[in-house]
């Protein structure tokens, strides 16, 4: 299982959230690309970036930031936030993106995705954002009536190489993540599911490897800036 950091791209800072609120943003490095580094220096193989105003605006904000990531660094990075059409799609990868990750289209303009899976076979990730089971668009700030199994198995044909299921209520909440949603989607499809919110601690990993769901890796943010989970011990306790 691959451990990503995430770095949250509002304002060209790296920022945590509390539960996806703008007004609970915690600035844990004014300079991303040199954050990035650090994690790069401790061995992750994959970075989690999301453009948290992209996010909200429904077009990329903050490019310059993650452009100087791809820049300074060869570990392959996805991208999530604001990327709702295929220009910008284009655009990212062209740029060196890993993949992107389209979430609010996946909802409302679900062809896009499918048109995005087939253009660029294994770049493209659909993010799946929950409150209660039901999906989250628009930065999190629109619920919609959707529920997160009937959406990822909608997409069971059209060549997505992962989806990535946060918990909304767990995210940057330092309580855990909620392995039995997370576990029950992962079995509910074949898509490969990364976990997304509330990884706490290296215990949280472990719990989410051994869930008896084959998870392809998760996201942790604020454990890893606060100390609470080192990167280096994470990494070795999941290969272990």
């Amino acid at each position: 299982m691959i451990l990503s950091p995430a770095l949250d791209l509002p304002d060209g800072q790296a920022v945590r959230l509390l539960r996806g609120d703008m007004e609970a943003a915690t600035v844990f490095n004014d300079d991303p690309a040199a954050q990035a580094m650090a994690f790069v220096e401790a061995g992750c193989e994959w970075l989690h970036l999301v453009d948290l105003n992209g996010a909200f605006a429904g077009e990329p904000v903050n490019a310059a930031p993650v452009e100087a990531i791809l820049a300074q660094t060869k570990t392959p990075a996805q991208l999530g936030g604001g990327i709702r059409d295929m220009k910008t799609i284009e655009t990212w990868l062209g740029k060196g993106l890993a993949r992107v990750i389209l979430g609010t289209v996946a909802v409302e303009n679900p062809s896009l995705v499918r048109e995005a899976a087939r253009a660029f076979p294994g770049q493209v990730a659909v993010g799946i954002d929950a409150r209660n089971g039901r999906v989250a668009t628009k930065g999190w700030a629109e619920e919609t009536d959707v529920m997160v199994t009937d959406l990822a198995q909608s997409f069971e044909d059209a060549g997505v190489a992962a989806i990535i299921y946060t918990d909304i209520n767990r995210d940057g909440a330092m309580q855990g993540p909620n392995i039995e949603a997370t576990a029950a989607l992962a079995r509910a499809v074949s898509i490969p599911v990364i976990a997304s919110g509330g990884v706490s601690s290296i215990e949280d990993l472990i719990a989410l490897r051994d869930c008896g769901a084959a998870l392809d890796g998760a996201i942790s943010g604020r454990a890893l800036y606060d100390g609470a989970i080192d990167l280096r011990e994470a990494l070795a306790a999941l290969k272990g």
